[in-house]
């Protein structure tokens, strides 16, 4: 009798904690900060599937012994609805262990806040774990259903062959191109595609835009990503979503570009980008983003005299870094800044008498014109915060 009469209270701090905002958004970060791939996902999305779970955690609690009845669909259908956006089963289990431990600890603190003793604690923590054990398991055998369904549609069996290649590395033969409606003729060159679309509805309007490129598209780890025949033109690709474009290239060497194209998408989307980029637009951006010692050590050696917490020492940096970024030219990166272009020249004179370097001038025996524009860029990108840094307050 005594369990029983414990019960009640836990499943009440459950079912409380199932409407409460603050907890299904502290539920939602932790997957979210633990799986990259879930946290590309719209944050609404794993929320509703978050609340769903916790609601079914307090039946669980209180049919202690009717544990065949009860009801695993919101397992069931995260399961699925992950593999249909095709993120890794190991992303969405990391994902869903991580808020699962943290409900975990938040259920028992109020238990402890509301007077619960500690042996109905443990019970109610060994009953968690059997919970979080079968959540587990339902995620995923929807996930492994949703994978054996039979691709009656084009789209499912797009994603399944995109998934393969750019994901598992595995080329697709003729055969396959073919049935997913893209016979490999043309020299059997592509271009990929990766674009910040994260959702169905979302996705399937640039698909529509991107019908005439003859190519492949579908949600691979969670955003829209595709082959396609032709670079699409900037009407093609709109405004209102960034999306990166390799060069075209055979199938086997397309898996590394993807994995470029992400990378470039997620520094586009961090500097608010929108519209349609070439890879090769962020290959110095990547570059840096690979070698962060190295451009520690240039930013050290160029810029070791000026301060960071000093916003005139920062407006200095930036002046600098828009003055590269411009060709050097005090007109227009005075336009770029809204300022005159005598500002700008004090600035720069500024930043060489308290770094002892030169922007504008090549001492003797110096690197090149081109290589020491490189060092100092990346010195300055460095130095501001990296390739995303937030420029807005210049």
């Amino acid at each position: 009798m005594t369990v029983v009469h414990e019960r009640e209270p836990v499943t009440e701090i459950l079912r409380a904690m199932a409407v409460d905002a603050d907890v299904c958004h502290e539920l939602v970060r932790a997957a979210r900060a633990q799986s990259p791939e879930v946290a590309r996902l719209p944050e609404a999305e794993t929320r509703s599937h978050v609340t769903a779970m916790i609601r079914a955690a307090g039946g669980w609690f209180s049919t202690f012994d009717r544990v065949e009845h009860e009801d695993f669909t919101a397992a069931l259908l995260l399961g699925a609805d992950r593999a249909g956006q095709s993120v890794p089963m190991t992303a969405v289990l990391r994902g869903v262990q991580a808020a699962l431990t943290r409900a975990v600890e938040i259920t028992v603190d109020r238990c402890r806040a509301a007077g619960v003793p500690d042996g109905a604690l443990l019970t109610l923590v060994l009953r968690l774990k059997e919970y979080g054990d079968a959540v587990e398991r339902h995620v995923i055998n929807g996930y492994r259903a949703a994978e054996r369904a039979a691709p009656h549609e084009t789209a499912e069996v797009r994603t399944s062959l995109l998934r393969r290649l750019l994901v598992g590395g595995v080329v697709p033969s003729a055969e396959e191109m073919t049935r997913a409606g893209a016979p490999p003729d043309g020299g059997g060159l592509h271009h990929c595609l990766v674009a910040d679309a994260t959702d169905p509805a979302s996705a399937r309007r640039l698909m529509d835009r991107f019908s005439a490129l003859r190519g492949i598209f579908g949600l691979v780890e969670g955003r829209l990503a595709g082959l396609c025949r032709r670079m699409p033109g900037s009407t093609e690709a709109g405004t209102g979503t960034l999306v990166v474009v390799s060069s075209a290239a055979p199938l086997e060497e397309i898996r590394p570009l993807y994995r470029l194209c992400t990378r470039a998408l997620d520094i586009g989307v961090r500097q608010r980008r929108h519209g349609r980029y070439e890879l090769t637009d962020f290959a110095a951006e990547i570059a840096l983003a690979d070698q962060p010692l190295l451009g520690a050590q240039l930013s050290g050696r160029l810029l070791g005299a000026l301060d960071q917490s000093d916003d005139f020492h920062r407006q200095l940096a930036l002046t600098a870094l828009t003055f590269l970024d411009n060709g050097r030219r005090l007109d227009q990166t005075a336009t770029a800044l809204f300022t005159h272009p005598n500002t700008i020249r004090y600035r720069l004179d500024r930043l060489q008498q308290i770094t002892g370097q030169s922007l504008t001038d090549l001492p003797p025996e110096s690197l090149s014109g081109p290589l020491s524009t490189l060092h100092w860029w990346w010195a300055l990108t460095t130095w501001l915060g990296g390739p995303d840094r937030d420029d807005s307050g210049a």
